[in-house]
């Protein structure tokens, strides 16, 4: 066996409340679209009930804290498989939430802290061995996806690792995703979702800018916020400003 450094998903929850992460999930993610990669549940942002700095005094009651419900990891679970993405591990989870965690085959993802040799050892060491230098190739250029056919209700396309360009019109409820950026030169009127893995500095650009939906790096914008009257069907940008959607008008 040999110890692997792998690029993994992650799903950082900030809420316990399951209906709230199902609502948000439908939104950023819908019902699939993935290829089964693996994530890790990371739940370090949650919010911790506070431990009192005294014990109760004897003979009262314990002190009641106010504190989040317990995570429900077995429906978190299985609200990722529904989207076609496999958990397989937890970070940041409490002792009774990794009991849970193992009992559903997730890992434990924590950090272990590495501990230094005392400076001696590590001389005497180096000496022994030969240190060699691994110089990686660079990974292949992502072909950018083309697609020149109008997207119907319901179709969804995904540009994994680089952007995607629609040459028709993409139709209320489709969606299309890229890693990258999303470019479409003709009306968007579904869902548009650049940055699909983080990338800030992706954006979208639309011949016509209708879209339902909006979302880079995972920062979206819903049809319920009406698009401002300067790019309103016309010609315009979607970039990342700080935590904030920005919506320029294009000159052709």
């Amino acid at each position: 066996m040999k110890s692997r450094r792998l690029s993994l998903l992650g799903l950082v929850l900030h809420s316990a409340d399951m209906a709230e992460i199902a609502a948000d999930w439908a939104a950023r993610a819908g019902q699939g679209g993935f290829e089964h990669e693996p994530v890790v549940i990371d739940l370090s942002q949650l919010p911790r009930a506070p431990v009192p700095a005294t014990a109760p005094v004897e003979g009262q009651a314990p002190l009641a804290l106010d504190g989040p419900a317990p995570v429900d990891l077995r429906a978190i679970v299985e609200l990722l498989r529904a989207s076609q993405l496999q958990p397989v591990a937890v970070a940041g989870a409490t002792a009774e939430e990794l009991s849970v965690a193992h009992a559903l085959g997730l890992a434990d993802a924590a950090d272990e802290p590495v501990s230094a040799a005392p400076a001696e050892t590590v001389r005497e060491v180096v000496r022994e061995i030969t240190v060699e230098k691994i110089v990686e190739k660079p990974a292949a250029p992502v072909p950018t996806m083309i697609v020149d056919k109008p997207l119907r209700s319901g179709q969804r396309i995904y540009a994994k690792g680089g952007d995607l360009v629609v040459l028709a019109l993409v139709n209320h409820g489709a969606e299309v995703i890229a890693d990258g950026s999303v470019h479409v030169y003709a009306p968007l009127r579904g869902k548009a979702i650049a940055g699909a893995r983080g990338d800030t500095a992706a954006r979208i650009y639309a011949h016509s800018l209708e879209a339902e939906l909006l979302s880079i790096a995972g920062i979206y914008r819903t049809a319920e916020n009406p698009l401002p009257a300067e790019v309103a069907g016309k010609p315009a940008q979607v970039l990342l400003d700080g935590e904030k959607l920005l919506m320029l008008p294009l000159s052709f």
